[in-house]
């Protein structure tokens, strides 16, 4: 057996360490709570071989985590949606929010993102800091919209309400993420398929058909002669072309991070065919949802807009909350300043308008979202109905001439022959 060193809260809230002897730590952690305690931290104490061994293992993986980029620190939107998930649940049982944090502080792998933002939420919250201040300093993995309304949350009391629309709030989001990622898979299939096929038919199958021809002798025809001297361009300064492609593929990934190119692109996917219904409704819905969720928990319009406009996806869209909220004036309407923008539907407003008279604008903004979040659905559907055939199209045009240009030119070798 070894001996392991623990932190842990007593059932009244007091902080306290010691130490118990368990052949591992998942033993460990079952001593600490036959104690009645809730463990914090388990660590195994001494030196020895196994110590050496396991820094030197930790060490490898501080180094392997360096090379590939890891960041343990910051959880992914699905892992946030999960521990919120979790910590209302424990909320719910009856626990204090440091116990919760302990718990969910010792599931998960050693050195998971989950185990390691919430043990510094934990010890956070043990020192004596807000939850709400807690979660700010994870950036990475919590967004300015989390922080806010776990601040509402404390003012108002209603912590686990509010990790419940936190969590509706994630649920949502993935829901349309996965409808758009599904509406491009199958366009994406067909054109990676099409390109790879004419890559092979130019690079390998016209080359060989190139030297029977010349064996031949005769003149060929002319879209022949065309597709040989293209599968000539392609096998002599394809490498070429390959390399310019991936230079520009990391060029334009790099200036569309950057401010100015952030917003020309969001702009050109808000005016570009077939997916700008598909863009633009997700924003609105987005932004409907999002305002909603912040206004139904206590944080006002100002602070609301503010909040929106650091998470809103499409920068277009971003700029034009930014110019509203310095429109609006009395602190409780946003609807005239939303339609002064010009980025924002009539609709829309008028909609927001009306709840705004009724005194209900969370429930307009709900209204709202809905109706846009049905656009999309429908703008998908739209969008993979008229790609799939375009595609298939413009393939069947490619394949065909090279059929044709083959084709063409055995019947011309044919006949002189004969």
């Amino acid at each position: 057996m070894a001996a392991f060193s623990y932190k842990a809260m007593t059932k009244d809230g007091r902080r306290v360490d010691g130490t118990v002897q368990a052949d591992d730590r998942r033993g460990a952690l079952a001593a600490v709570r036959k104690l009645g305690h809730t463990p914090l931290t388990v660590a195994e104490t001494g030196g020895g071989r196994a110590s050496a061994k396991k820094a030197d293992a930790k060490k490898k993986d501080s180094i392997w985590n360096a090379k590939i980029g890891g960041t343990p620190d910051a959880m992914t939107e699905m892992e946030v949606l999960l521990f919120t998930s979790e910590l209302a649940d424990l909320l719910e049982a009856g626990m204090t929010l440091g116990q919760a944090l302990g718990c969910l502080a010792n599931q998960g792998e050693e050195g998971s993102a989950q185990r390691t933002v919430a043990q510094d939420l934990c010890a956070r919250i043990v020192n004596g800091e807000s939850f709400s201040d807690a979660v700010a300093h994870h950036p990475k993995t919590f967004q300015p919209l989390y922080a806010n309304m776990i601040r509402a949350g404390e003012a108002s009391g209603a912590m686990v309400g509010v990790l419940h629309r936190l969590v509706e709030h994630y649920e949502r989001f993935d829901a349309m993420k996965a409808k758009i990622k599904g509406a491009m898979m199958y366009p994406a299939f067909v054109l990676v398929f099409g390109i790879v096929a004419v890559i092979l038919a130019m690079g390998f199958i016209i080359p060989r058909f190139k030297k029977v021809f010349d064996s031949l002798g005769g003149s060929l025809p002319t879209p022949t002669a065309m597709l040989l001297n293209m599968s000539d361009l392609m096998l002599e300064y394809g490498w070429l072309a390959a390399l310019a492609i991936a230079a520009g593929v990391v060029w334009f990934g790099k200036w569309k991070k950057t401010p100015a190119g952030r917003a020309k692109v969001d702009g050109w996917k808000l005016n570009f065919p077939l997916i700008k219904g598909i863009v633009a409704a997700g924003a609105y819905s987005s932004l409907a949802f999002t305002l909603q969720t912040l206004l139904t928990n206590g944080v006002n319009v100002l602070q609301a807009l503010k909040i929106a406009e650091d998470t809103c996806n499409n920068a277009v869209i971003g700029q034009a909350l930014a110019v509203a909220r310095k429109r609006v004036t009395d602190g409780t309407t946003i609807s005239g300043p939303l339609a002064a923008s010009g980025a924002f539907p009539r609709m829309m407003t008028d909609m927001l308008a009306v709840g705004e008279q009724a005194g209900s604008m969370a429930s307009s903004l709900g209204h709202i979202g809905m109706r846009y979040q049905k656009d999309m659905d429908r703008n998908i559907a739209k969008f993979t109905n008229a790609l799939g055939p375009m595609l298939i199209g413009v393939i069947s045009v490619g394949v065909g001439f090279i059929a044709y240009a083959i084709v063409s030119a055995v019947f011309a070798v044919s006949n002189s022959l004969g």
